[in-house]
């Protein structure tokens, strides 16, 4: 039974996910199994079912809002709605000048976070370990993609969302990222600024639709094969950092929906060659603060939620 102060908790860990998903390179999930509520997520949202439906329009509220852990999803979802919208321009600030403390700083939530997770294998096999190394050079490669030009149309925003949202529960693989390969990152951000309703409104069907069908895939593989499965949600974050590197070489640009330049292709480069090939300080003070920030706030996180859980 939860308790006032587990809901607020919960709320602020909405608010974390819903941070982390406005950073390309960052995923929602990834804070999720981070905070221990990855497993309990996966099957609310999963929960939404044939039952479920059958008790709504039954006009069976009740049996509805307990059948799919409703009072947990809502304050999940209200906090990271709340994170989207009140902090999508401090994010975009961030990103355009400070992007060396910020990626810092997610690149040590990143690492640290999967090394926690890892230890909930129980047995170590070949398996497992192959599930990290495949996890690992999956996101790699995935987070090495440039990104494309693609239709402007409303239909595209709807598969955007479908797709994306399956990297926003995926640990590891960022949903903005993704919006970023499809050439839809400025679009939806621009629209969540604008509050352009009927673009968000269609995004949001997508992501809908994507999310019941992607979280019963990952539920069952966790259900029948835990280790393996953590083992490669572990892989896909550490494979990650790919992205998250701080010291960046843009090798060209592209104009986005106002006419500015943007970084189209980056190549990551060693912190001592930042200040010879771009011409600006590798500020690594800061970013090993921000990393060894970003470390200790995982590792703060685990402990609160250790010693609220014992109570």
């Amino acid at each position: 039974m939860y308790r006032t102060k587990d809901y607020i908790l919960l709320f602020f860990k909405g608010m974390s996910m819903g941070a982390a998903d406005l950073v390309p390179g960052v995923s929602g999930g990834s804070i999720a199994l981070i905070t221990g509520i990855y497993e309990r997520l996966l099957n609310s949202i999963k929960s939404i079912d044939k039952k479920a439906l059958q008790l709504l329009f039954s006009l069976n509220i009740q049996d509805f809002w307990k059948h799919i852990d409703g009072q947990f999803l809502l304050t999940l979802f209200i906090g990271i709605l709340t994170s989207i919208f009140s902090l999508s321009k401090i994010i975009s600030f961030l990103i355009e000048h400070y992007p060396i403390p910020l990626w810092s700083f997610f690149s040590g939530l990143i690492v640290i976070s999967a090394l926690i997770i890892l230890r909930d294998i129980n047995r170590w096999n070949w398996g497992v370990i192959l599930a990290i190394l495949t996890g690992t050079l999956a996101a790699y490669l995935i987070t090495g993609l440039p990104p494309t030009s693609t239709p402007d149309a409303l239909w595209f925003v709807f598969i955007a969302g479908a797709i994306a949202i399956c990297a926003m529960i995926l640990p590891g693989i960022s949903g903005s990222f993704l919006l970023l390969i499809l050439g839809q990152y400025e679009r939806i951000l621009g629209a969540v600024n604008q509050k352009d309703l009927l673009t968000l409104a269609i995004f949001a069907i997508g992501c809908i639709l994507g999310l019941l069908s992607f979280s019963r895939l990952i539920s069952w593989l966790l259900k029948h094969y835990h280790a393996v499965t953590i083992g490669l949600l572990s892989g896909f974050m550490l494979g990650s950092i790919n992205k998250l590197w701080p010291w960046k070489q843009v090798i060209s640009y592209r104009l986005d929906s106002k006419g500015l330049q943007q970084p189209f292709l980056t190549e990551n480069v060693l912190p001592h060659r930042y200040l010879e090939i771009t011409g600006e300080e590798s500020l690594i003070l800061y970013a090993a603060l921000a990393f060894s920030f970003g470390v200790f706030l995982v590792l703060g996180i685990e402990r609160t939620a250790y010693y609220i859980n014992r109570k």
